[in-house]
């Protein structure tokens, strides 16, 4: 990673990688907004509340059940997805797309970024 790159950067190229890319944020563990790439109509506090929410009950969910540590979790929607995955230990990576993807290609595609995430924040 460059050391001029930012976030907002890292957050771009994940649109150049994943063309479908509606919006982006990186959030933290503790649901505070770090960055992010949103439409106008969006507010930035509001989509880390829910990021966070989602996060929360993932990671219940992924220890309740045995699972070990959680790593990512897609929601599906009639119009398209919402994708949540971990950047690092202490911020989350969460992106939304248009329904015409391939979700295979979307979490390889998807982990490059988490990883120069978690160390831009280290």
């Amino acid at each position: 990673m460059d050391k001029e790159e930012n976030l907002e950067d890292i957050l771009k190229d994940l649109f150049v990688l994943i063309p479908a890319t509606q919006s982006a944020a990186v959030v933290s563990i503790e649901g505070l907004p770090i960055a992010s790439i949103l439409p106008p109509n969006e507010d930035e506090t509001k989509n880390a509340a829910m990021i966070a929410t989602i996060l929360s009950l993932a990671e219940l969910a992924t220890q309740e059940f045995g699972k070990g540590f959680f790593e990512q979790v897609f929601i599906r929607g009639q119009d398209g997805y919402v994708f949540t995955m971990a950047a690092g230990q202490t911020a989350v990576l969460s992106f939304c797309t248009t329904k015409d993807i391939i979700l295979g290609i979307i979490f390889e595609d998807a982990l490059p970024t988490c990883e120069k995430i978690a160390k831009y924040l280290m």
